[in-house]
């Protein structure tokens, strides 16, 4: 009882003095500080970016912010609504990032702030990964494949699926580079201005296919990137790759092959540092999946060093005609690729 007494007493006396502090500072202060990154905004931007978070390791947000953050970008992170932005006039961003979004709901909402960050800066870039699954297998509800595909699309700026999540967009079996190039011009068609389809394994050798068409109607800059294979698995380096090729792209917004370039480069010796270092504490980089080392790697995120070697290409149309099978007739184009 004395105890309890004590505690209300405690209480009480905490309570006061929290309300004097409230008046005294309430008194000084006539105004809020401002919001620097909106009146002062750095010269790359402003990136606000909706995925997962986690506390250990590096994935969604926790993969994504650090290196737009090394890029010199301001970057508010959140994995959940944005009422509080909003109330507090906060909605300027030059840039909305989103990756791994896991219900129908909250992707519709996505596209609510989409919308509302459109109608604050008409010029807001999205980018987005649409994080669906990979190697054949959906890892979210398969309702959202409409979604994206009907709603996102459309609006977004930029668009780095990977092999699987490119076909279950456009509806496409990506089994080689024309396909890749093809399921490009698909996406384009409708929407996004730049793709990069981010890994397409063609017998067994890891490519990048990105594509930019500058302007609608346009044939699009078309162009690959052979990716050196890591005998390893690694958590978070999609989220990583599509952060990169947000910061490098708006460094060179016409030169979507350099900013891939830049973006691979960094990822590839990022990951190299990685399996070295689980070597050197004598762990079996192929038992289970690897934690990035992504502090670590900061010098290979500002400057990486170009040893990734790109190819432009270009898809050309040559021919098409009917295939009849019973009551069905099929229209087969063919393409062939110049390097």
């Amino acid at each position: 009882m004395i105890k309890s007494m004590l505690i209300d007493r405690l209480g009480l006396k905490a309570v006061r003095e929290i309300d004097i502090f409230r008046l005294r500072s309430s008194k000084k202060s006539v105004m809020a500080p401002p919001i620097l990154s909106l009146a002062l905004p750095s010269e790359t931007g402003r990136v606000l970016s909706i995925q997962s978070h986690t506390v250990q390791g590096y994935v969604g947000n926790k993969s994504a912010v650090f290196p737009l953050q090394l890029l010199g970008y301001d970057v508010d992170p959140i994995n959940s609504l944005i009422e509080g932005l909003e109330a507090n006039d906060l909605l300027f961003y030059t840039h909305l990032l989103t990756g791994y979004i896991g219900s129908v709901s909250f992707l519709n909402t996505v596209l609510e702030v989409i919308s509302k960050l459109r109608s604050v800066n008409p010029k807001l870039t999205y980018v987005c990964d649409p994080v669906m699954g990979d190697e054949g297998k959906l890892y979210v509800p398969p309702e959202l494949v409409a979604v994206y595909r009907e709603k996102v699309v459309p609006v977004a700026s930029m668009l780095t699926p990977n092999q699987f999540e490119a076909e279950q967009l456009t509806g496409l079996r990506i089994v080689s580079e024309q396909d890749g190039l093809e399921a490009c011009n698909i996406l384009h068609a409708a929407g996004p201005p730049k793709v990069v389809i981010t890994s397409i394994s063609i017998d067994g050798n890891l490519r990048l296919i990105g594509s930019h068409q500058k302007e609608k109607g346009q044939s699009p800059e078309q162009f690959k990137i052979m990716i050196p294979k890591i005998p390893a698995y690694f958590t978070g380096t999609g989220d990583l790759m599509t952060a990169l090729l947000l910061g490098w792209s708006n460094k060179y917004p016409n030169n979507l092959d350099k900013a891939a370039e830049l973006a691979v480069s960094s990822v590839q010796a990022l990951l190299l540092r990685t399996l070295n270092d689980y070597k050197a504490v004598d762990y079996d980089p192929q038992s289970s999946s690897l934690e990035i080392r992504l502090i670590q790697s900061q010098d290979d995120i500002r400057h990486p060093q170009m040893l990734i070697i790109k190819q432009k290409l270009k898809l050309v149309f040559l021919t098409s005609h009917f295939v009849v099978h019973g009551a069905y007739m099929t229209i087969v184009s063919i393409f062939i690729i110049i390097n």
